[in-house]
């Protein structure tokens, strides 16, 4: 009897044929956010995940290589267990269908089901894809073409062994009557049951025309057919064969998560697999929708797979986990655009989530903590916790960042760097412990940071319990902004380009350094006399306000006073780097005296000096040691 303590959540297994994209990578972050999450709820999970290597599409794309399948197959599911590493994936278990203890499983399975009778010689001909491995009938196919794949289908005619699936049209419909949860969404489970209605036909589970696949038992001269071996791989996964405590534990799986195109496999053949072995079925299969671009599903045989190294490189592995389920609902398709993802990451993991850690671990860091009663977050947790049951991720995201929102209008509201109060200060950060648990499945290596800052862990007893007081030090930057849009000095020559950035480095410091053929080396920088050096006006000023710019993510409109009455206004690309509590009342090194210069549509008059390191990831301000007075002129 399976322990209700226990969750076990599984993904297909993909084709190594190819290296994978977003949209394999889609399912498999789905099912460890769900592992994620009722880790954290106090389950002991299993997340199985892998890769079906076998059947003819595996043995031509190896011959195309010129590898044998076994070779070949080796070093893409490598490719796959980098990626997933990469991806923060923590599977329990990565299965092979080469395993050997996998292809015991398959033999077991099938030896079993044809003692009972359910398995018979015959012969086959029809339509069969080898591109998604399955057979269609005539009235499947579109103007000659598979359905999903849509390329011309071949016609096979061989001697093949049997499942008898007609066997179970009739136990199929009453156990989808009786247990109207097995599938979701809604919409996928009326089609299914809509096609068993109409009558099923026994299905072909041998081949005999090509040998890269598991061997039948009851005759060596046929190889499964790849969905027979594939199925049982959730079975093997936690120990089938040697009737451990842990498959005991485990079976049946709670979730298996799936793509739309291959529902009727996992909601047809394979409970019929399991009515033949005498086993329980699955509690439930979620059929999500297909990540597409322009309307087209995202994959390698569309010529559209998106890169993850490229996306992760832009942006971080937590900004694409955050963003996949974040735009739309899972059982949808959703429209992948690298702009949206551009916009999600800004707005919302550096405006809205990484703005609210930097100013209120930077202000505590300055005053310190003073206990009081939190702000409620339990209904927050609640709704979170009932949307991931149903699998609803974009709501869970949506009812934590209104919490962060709420926090945000809170720090506005109550402006703790001009009262200096403790209290608000352990409200908000004790919600920022909240959300930031909450949000652990979605974005965990972010989760972590901001824990380590706080000073709590990603637990369901700290979730539940107020943060204790202690020690903060400011946070580092979670989320840089991506420029989307051009640079302010885009529109300039090359030539003045490249004089600017001996001027300017402080302002945009990043764009300028990226317009710039080449950065300044030893050999090539611009030499500049001691003449040019005694030119520049050096003073120290002091920051009155600092505002956001209305037109650039990335400049802060700063008021400063440089002493004797002159107070001016002043661009700087530092909003990336400091918050601006952090930058009102500090003095600072100014140039005086540049001609003035308009940067998106506010004019600065002076630069602020600073240092900035060789990638453009850290900038710091020059600021005098001692309380030098504003106008003091720098020599």
């Amino acid at each position: 009897m399976k322990n209700k303590n226990t969750f076990y959540v599984t993904t297909p297994i993909y084709y190594p044929s190819a290296e994978p994209h977003i949209g394999t990578a889609y399912t498999t972050i789905a099912g460890d956010i769900l592992s994620r999450w009722n880790t954290l709820l106090g389950k002991e999970v299993f997340f199985l995940a892998g890769t079906d290597e076998h059947g003819k599409k595996m043995e031509e794309s190896a011959e195309r290589a010129r590898q044998s399948p076994k070779t070949f197959a080796d070093h893409l599911t490598l490719k796959f267990k980098e990626t997933w590493k990469l991806l923060n994936i923590n599977y329990n278990r990565f299965i092979r269908t080469t395993d050997k203890d996998h292809e015991q499983v398959v033999q077991t399975i099938l030896s079993e089901v044809h003692k009972k009778g359910d398995i018979y010689e015959g012969y086959y001909e029809g339509f069969y894809c080898t591109a998604c491995e399955s057979y269609y009938t005539e009235k499947d196919l579109k103007e000659g073409c598979c359905p999903i794949h849509e390329v011309k289908i071949e016609k096979l005619k061989e001697e093949s062994y049997f499942f008898k699936l007609s066997k179970y049209q009739k136990k199929l419909l009453k156990f989808y009557k009786d247990n109207p949860d097995f599938i979701s969404p809604e919409s996928r489970k009326k089609e299914i049951i809509n096609r068993v209605k109409e009558g099923l036909q026994d299905l072909s589970i041998s081949r005999s025309s090509f040998s890269w696949g598991i061997p039948l038992p009851f005759d060596k001269k046929h190889v499964s057919w790849v969905w027979f071996d594939a199925l049982p791989n959730y079975l093997t996964g936690i120990g089938y064969l040697e009737n451990s405590k842990q498959f005991k534990k485990f079976w049946p799986a709670d979730i298996q998560i799936l793509g739309k195109d291959i529902l009727w496999f996992h909601a047809v053949i394979w409970p019929a697999i399991l009515f033949s072995l005498g086993l329980e079925t699955p509690k439930k299969l979620f059929a999500h929708g297909w990540l597409t671009i322009k309307g087209a599903k995202i994959g390698k045989s569309a010529g559209n797979a998106v890169g993850i190294n490229n996306l992760v490189e832009k942006t971080s592995v937590d900004s694409l986990r955050y963003v996949l389920f974040r735009e739309t609902p899972f059982g949808q398709d959703g429209e992948f655009s690298e702009s949206v993802f551009i916009d999600r990451h800004n707005n919302e993991l550096a405006d809205k989530l990484g703005n609210l850690v930097s100013r209120v671990s930077t202000l505590a860091e300055m005053y310190g903590l003073q206990k009081t009663t939190p702000i409620k977050s339990d209904k927050t947790v609640k709704a979170v916790n009932n949307y991931l049951e149903n699998l609803e991720f974009d709501k869970a995201l949506n009812e934590i960042f209104s919490f962060i929102d709420q926090l945000n209008e809170y720090i506005q509201n109550k402006k703790p760097w001009e009262t200096k109060d403790k209290k608000v200060l352990y409200q908000l950060s004790n919600g920022i412990k909240d959300v930031s648990i909450l949000l652990s499945p979605f974005i965990p290596r972010t989760a972590e940071k901001i824990s380590k800052t706080f000073n709590f862990d990603i637990s369901l007893e700290s979730l539940k319990n107020p943060l204790k007081v202690s020690k903060i030090k400011k946070s580092e930057i979670l989320f840089r902004k991506i420029d989307k849009s051009p640079s302010p000095i885009d529109d300039m020559p090359k030539q003045k380009a490249q004089k600017s950035e001996v001027k300017t480095k402080h302002q945009e410091t990043k764009q300028i350094t990226t317009i710039a053929p080449e950065k300044p080396t030893k050999e090539n920088s611009p030499k500049v006399s001691y003449d040019d050096f005694s030119k520049l006006d050096l003073k120290i000023g002091k920051i009155l306000s600092v505002k956001n710019h209305p037109n650039a993510d990335k400049l802060y409109v700063l008021e400063v006073d440089l002493g004797n009455n002159d107070k001016r206004t002043i661009v700087a690309g530092l909003r990336n780097h400091y918050q601006p509590e952090q930058l009102q009342g500090k003095k600072a090194v100014f140039i005086t005296n540049l001609a003035p210069a308009t940067l998106r549509g506010v004019e600065s008059n002076g630069m602020l000096l600073a240092a900035v390191n060789d990638d453009d990831s850290h900038v710091t301000i020059l600021t005098p040691d001692e309380d030098i007075s504003e106008g003091s002129k720098i020599r």
